[in-house]
């Protein structure tokens, strides 16, 4: 996919940003053209799942699909993440996050470190934003400085119109700090993962979809008595990962009918 010609590394004021406010946006990543390229494999993707699956509920695309392993592994995106993690880290996570228009779809209030079950802490999480994103069709939202504050008490909600049953009341919620996570199509933002964030309906005509993809330096290590499915590609680095299960990268195309899938399950599928 063709990369914007705006491409480059974060500054020193944005690395500071990240670490004091949890979270920097509006990074240039891909061309107009690529951002059509890249549109052209979200519906292609999409139109591959059965119509009873919600491409909200899969999240292993990075394990399934060799086109979409290609995006993650993008250099300029992981030259970002490089930025912040370091020359060690790893791929975990990729899913999509999609809104149709007029969707009543909600991401409540939460912190993804508060049942991801990661040792120590230090995800970052990249969205890539596949249309243009703003408030109106439910761009993300996040609480400032919220991954230093605390560890925000989350309740169970089984609301229909929840993407997540967990969620931070919004009397924790410090509404000063609230910022909207709008960015044009091609763009990525980059968040923590004590981050508070969410997303509400997309009262708008304009679809809203993005990328998420997730990495964590080498020496994060995952408890596969809550995560069997668990396991890591490379992104940069050295490639003796040994604290994680390591999965291939994809030879072929294959589809993720529901979350959380071992890796072994789409090999038989790769052509």
């Amino acid at each position: 996919m063709e990369i914007s010609k705006n491409i480059r590394r974060l500054s020193k004021s944005e690395i500071s940003q990240y670490d004091s406010e949890g979270f920097i946006k509006n990074l240039p990543v891909f061309s107009e053209k690529g951002v059509e390229e890249l549109q052209l494999l979200f519906n292609e993707l999409k139109t591959r799942l059965p119509i009873s699956v919600d491409i909200n509920k899969t999240n292993m695309w990075h394990k399934a699909s060799k086109k979409f392993y290609n995006v993650a592994h993008t250099p300029e995106i992981l030259d970002y993440v490089e930025d912040l993690l370091g020359p060690n880290f790893y791929l975990w996570g990729g899913q999509f996050f999609y809104k149709p228009a007029l969707s009543k779809s909600i991401v409540p209030w939460h912190q993804d470190s508060q049942y991801w079950p990661l040792k120590p802490s230090n995800s970052v999480t990249v969205w890539l934003a596949i249309f243009d994103t703003d408030k109106d069709n439910s761009a993300m939202k996040i609480v400032s400085g919220s991954h230093k504050t605390k560890k925000y008490l989350h309740t169970e909600n089984n609301n229909s119109n929840y993407i997540l049953n967990q969620e931070v009341d919004d009397d924790q919620i410090n509404k000063n700090k609230i910022v909207f996570m709008s960015l044009k199509a091609g763009e990525i933002s980059l968040h923590s993962d004590a981050l508070l964030h969410g997303s509400d309906e997309n009262s708008s005509d304009r679809p809203r979809c993005g990328i998420t993809f997730r990495y964590s330096p080498s020496h994060v290590k995952a408890d596969l008595n809550k995560w069997p499915f668990f396991s890591v590609q490379i992104a940069r680095g050295s490639k003796k990962h040994t604290l994680n299960p390591v999965a291939p990268k994809p030879r072929g195309e294959a589809t993720p009918i529901r979350g959380f899938q071992f890796h072994q399950e789409f090999e038989s599928q790769w052509k």
